[in-house]
């Protein structure tokens, strides 16, 4: 190649080299964003904590005597942390053999709240009386303090159908029972229901913070999906999966669970797990023409997220993603649509399920909808629209509520022309809440392929 023979004629050239590769690959999706500024750890405590004090202070009384409960007792042992205590207390680490937290109704306007704990916190006496006896006389204490109040029912973290409803162990149900006795054991009720409401139950002040985890996980995932990270024919199913996580581990913030990747590729069938397709292994080599799918989820400030998105690996000499994927892609966010025109406050799951699914066998579109309460945990307590699920709906499974959130998770399987008529799946899931005017996305959903080129 000859040298240039000015550096007016190499701008020139360079210029042009610029606008014919802009022409040759359109862009078919948007900058990306920054990442979102995240609170420091002590703004993250002061946050939660204002939170928390609204739930005990507003929330629990009444909730609890909606449920006829007139003691909840929460016992959180050492490296075994009941998953409702992060929500219920201060979210610090409890290091106790076990301890006991009370919230005991008394008929006034305010809850008893009394923290029987083996090592004491600073920030615990701001929710709770905290009493810090020695190890021995901890029994003692416990009975002393049921027997003052007399509990007509004892609500414990068991009876539910889901862990975080049933975090009480064997041995600490036994501890209880020999503690309190023949007279109080009769008195034990399931608190599966009340934190079914708990922790179904979001607070506005809530809502921002949440947008900021979606929009981490979705600048995240774009990153994920674009040549920053996947060169074709070189790039890893593993190298995009731990890239991933070491981009939220360098954010302080940790997952709720393994990030998969899946691969459909033309004229090759992608295997199945049970229903859904199968996850690739992590030495699979993204290729040219793979039609590429992620699903992950983050944790920030006791709020976890979980997203699905697609992408596509342009072929050589492709300028554009084929027509018969855009059309695959629409068809989900078709399926998106109508599930939207069907969730409303009060609106049960499984009635949401039969009439999205009669909307789509009218338009001759193959669906699955598995959908789920999402917010202090990834599969939150709350209401589903799933496949899965007994028409009847199942027990302690509450209806819509406003303010709450969900994971919208569903996908359509379309015969690709290009693809001689196989058929590719476009699973997607986005993150959204309900208002009394029907769902809103969090974020922008996808509607088109994140492309690699």
């Amino acid at each position: 190649m000859k040298p240039f023979r000015s550096t007016a004629t190499f701008v020139l050239a360079t210029l042009l080299l610029i606008t014919a590769w802009s022409s040759a690959f359109p862009q078919t999706t948007k900058a990306m964003d920054p990442l979102p500024k995240l609170l420091p750890v002590r703004e993250q405590q002061g946050v939660r904590e204002s939170w928390l004090k609204k739930r005990l202070d507003t929330m629990l009384l009444p909730m609890m005597r909606q449920q006829k409960i007139d003691m909840w007792i929460v016992v959180n042992e050492e490296f075994h942390a009941d998953p409702v205590t992060a929500y219920i207390t201060p979210p610090l680490p409890y290091v106790g053999r076990r301890d006991f937290f009370i919230f005991a109704d008394r008929g006034g306007d305010k809850l008893d709240r009394i923290a029987l704990v083996r090592y004491s916190e600073e920030h615990l006496k701001y929710f709770f009386e905290v009493l810090n006896p020695p190890g021995k006389d901890i029994p003692d204490t416990l009975r002393r303090l049921v027997e003052e109040r007399k509990p007509k029912t004892i609500a414990l973290n068991m009876g539910g159908t889901r862990g975080v409803t049933n975090g009480l162990t064997h041995d600490s149900y036994k501890f209880l029972a020999e503690t309190l006795g023949s007279a109080y054991e009769p008195r034990f009720v399931p608190a599966a229901p009340l934190i079914v409401e708990y922790m179904d139950t979001r607070l506005p002040e809530e809502l921002e913070t949440y947008r900021t985890a979606v929009a981490l996980t979705d600048v995240l995932t774009r990153r994920a999906f674009s040549n920053e990270v996947i060169k074709p024919g070189k790039t890893t199913v593993g190298d995009v999966r731990w890239w991933w996580l070491q981009q939220v581990n360098n954010l302080g913030l940790d997952v709720w669970f393994q990030p998969d990747l899946r691969i459909q590729r033309q004229n090759q069938e992608t295997g199945k797990t049970l229903q859904f397709l199968s996850v690739a292994e992590e030495s699979e080599v993204i290729k040219r023409g793979d039609v590429i799918h992620i699903d992950c989820g983050l944790n920030y400030m006791g709020l976890s997220t979980d997203w699905q998105k697609m992408g596509y690996v342009l072929r050589e000499g492709e300028k554009d993603v084929p027509e018969g994927l855009k059309k695959a892609l629409t068809n989900t966010n078709r399926l998106q649509d109508a599930l939207f025109t069907h969730i409303k406050p009060g609106a049960k799951g499984f009635e949401v399920y039969d009439a999205t699914m009669a909307d789509m066998k009218k338009l001759g579109i193959e669906a699955m909808i598995y959908s789920h309460s999402i917010g202090n945990q990834g599969h939150a307590l709350g209401a589903s629209i799933d496949f899965r699920r007994p028409t009847t709906g199942v027990p302690f499974e509450p209806p819509f509520r406003e303010g709450s959130y969900t994971s919208i998770e569903l996908n359509t399987s379309t015969p690709v022309s290009e693809w001689g008529g196989q058929k590719v799946t476009i699973m997607m899931e986005d993150d959204a809440y309900l208002t009394k005017d029907g769902m809103k996305w969090f974020r922008p959903r996808q509607t088109e392929f994140y492309v690699i080129r």
